[in-house]
Formats: structure tokens, C-alpha cells, sequence
């Protein structure tokens, strides 16, 4: 039986991705291969202790408080070359038709130009970027090979 080849799309240095699971929609995000991990703006982070269980909240792109009860701290280095431990959820990203499972951290991207930076661990595999495109939404390379 022959191995099922994920389809690879091509995508530009920057996109508009969605995360259906935090109704956020059309986000305009930088690809970096540069950055291992994603990352997505966030403000006033609290972790509370609800009876046994640990919750973290905060606050993304809208006004609107998120709240997690599964989430991880991870060291991760930020784009000064710094190590700093950040909170990491899980969701779901949307990218062109691809949907993706993926960890994503949270951080203060006040001072970037983009509110979500897309890395190579989430493109591995399935995305090839080319850095003259922009807002492609994901095109198929066959289209671009014809």
C-alpha cells in the first residue's frame, strides 16, 4: 500500500490565518522560519487556583477574557535572543484549507508589527513560502508549476 503524501501548499513571507476554537478570524500573521514556535498577542495573563485546579486567563486580539484549564509553560527564546518562560495553549489555526492542530504561545507582541507569528514547526512539511508573495491563502504548487 503506498504512504498518503500530504499535500504541500504555498504560502507568502505573510497571511491571514483564523483559530475557529477562539472565534478569531482573518488575523494577518508573519511566517518566520526564522522562529521555531508560534506565538500570538496577549495581555493581562492571570493564573488563578479554582478549588484544585490551576486557570489561566487572558486577553487576545479582542476584548473578550479566554480561559484555559489545559496549558503548559515553556522556555522559549524571543526575538532579542532572550529566554523567557510563556504560556502555551493548544488550538486549532487555519491557514489557506489547512486546518492544524498546534501549540501556540502566548506573548506580549504589543511593540511587533504582526499579532501572530507562524514558525517552522507548524510549516514543516506542509507549507513551502516564497518571500515575493504575500495573502496568497495557501495556493496549490501545482497551479504554479503548469
Amino acid at each position: 500500500m503506498l504512504a498518503h503524501k500530504p499535500k504541500i501548499k504555498l504560502i507568502g513571507r505573510r497571511e491571514f490565518v483564523s483559530f475557529p476554537l477562539l472565534e478569531i478570524n482573518k488575523v494577518e500573521a508573519k511566517i518566520d522560519t526564522g522562529a521555531y514556535t508560534c506565538a500570538i498577542h496577549c495581555n493581562n495573563i492571570v493564573l488563578k487556583t479554582e478549588g484544585e485546579k490551576q486557570i489561566l486567563t487572558f486577553q487576545l486580539l479582542d476584548d473578550r477574557i479566554y480561559r484555559f484549564e489545559e496549558f503548559t509553560r515553556k522556555k522559549i527564546k524571543n526575538s532579542f535572543g532572550e529566554m523567557e518562560e510563556r504560556y502555551i495553549i493548544k488550538t486549532l489555526i487555519v491557514i489557506g484549507r489547512k486546518k492544524i492542530k498546534t501549540t501556540i504561545s502566548l506573548s506580549d507582541r504589543e511593540n511587533m508589527r504582526y499579532p501572530v507569528l507562524i514558525g517552522r514547526r507548524l510549516l514543516k512539511g506542509k507549507f513551502i513560502i516564497d518571500v515575493n508573495l504575500i495573502y496568497t491563502n495557501g495556493l496549490h504548487l501545482n497551479t504554479l508549476l503548469k
